[in-house]
This record gives C-alpha cells, structure tokens and sequence, in this order.
C-alpha cells in the first residue's frame, strides 16, 4: 500500500465555449453575478506565447478567438470562449458523450435564478426544482440551459450537504 498522501484539489476553472462572447458577458455578469476579471479579448493565430500555447491545445489553423474570463463569487474562474467556427447545435444535451455535461451553481432561491435564466433566453431542462430529501430536508436542484446552450444545474445548498447523508 502506499504512503503516498492524497489531498483534494481544489477547482481553479472552468472553460465554457458559446456562439456571442459580449452577449455571454452580459447574461454571466449580469443574471448569475460573476464578476468580469478581464475584457473580452482576441486572440490570433500567431508565434507569440499564447499563440503557441494555442497551437499546442488546438493544432494549427485554429485562426483567431475570442476570450473573456470571469470568477465565482467562491473564486472558481470561468473562461468563455467564441471561436470564429462556432456552432450553436440545437440540442448541446448530449449527456452520454464524454465530456462535461454541465456545470452547477449555488444559490438558495433557485427558483428566482431559474426565472432569470429563462428571462434571458434560456431554458428550464425541468418543469419544476426537485426535493433531495421530500418532507425532511429544504434541498432542492433544477437543470436549466443558458442561453448559449450550456446545461446549468441550481442547488439551494452545498454540495456536501446535500450528498453527505446519501441522497438517493
């Protein structure tokens, strides 16, 4: 057996690709209160540092980009992406792919970030927020789509509440 220590990560970001950067900007900034650390800004195809690390990730011909990167309110950093390609599919629920499927966010009134998910032009994947624990418990979760078609899931509470004492 090894001796080796193991200790849990921490998340430093996620990267989130959508068809209208500025539009994305708005509704990430605006309706889930991320805050905007840097301006959207492009990137293109090129010998400088970032251009050959973008070589390096996407192989030769990727062109130019767009990037903003925002923050959580707990500090995880989100990267949105609108590549020049981009492609908007009708259904970006494809769950039994791999890859990620979604991201979830934390708020206790899910029920009004849902309504402003969909006042945005996005989507409830759900026709109502579902309880963890009916009649024991206040925790409750919903799946939404944003408007750039990323799956969202609502917890009312944290993660480790809602798991540790066995949800299902």
């Amino acid at each position: 057996m090894s001796t080796e220590k193991r200790y849990p990560r921490t998340m430093s970001h996620i990267g989130l690709s959508v068809p209208d950067l500025e539009a994305a900007v708005k509704f990430y900034t605006e309706v889930m209160g991320w805050y905007l650390i840097m301006e959207p800004t492009e990137i293109v195809e090129d010998d400088s540092p970032i251009g050959e690390m973008c070589n390096d990730v996407f192989g030769p011909g990727w062109g130019s980009f767009k990037i903003a990167h925002l923050s959580t309110g707990d500090r995880v950093g989100v990267e949105i992406f609108q590549f020049a390609n981009a492609e908007n599919p009708e259904n970006n629920f494809e769950y039994w792919k791999t890859g990620v499927f979604h991201y979830c966010v934390q708020d206790p009134n899910l029920e009004e970030l849902a309504e402003k998910i969909v006042e945005a032009g996005g989507k409830a994947r759900m026709k109502a927020p579902r309880f963890y624990y009916p009649g024991e418990k206040p925790y409750r979760m919903i799946y939404m789509e944003d408007p750039f078609g990323n799956i969202v899931e609502i917890y009312s509470h944290s993660y480790e509440l809602t798991y540790s004492a066995g949800a299902y």
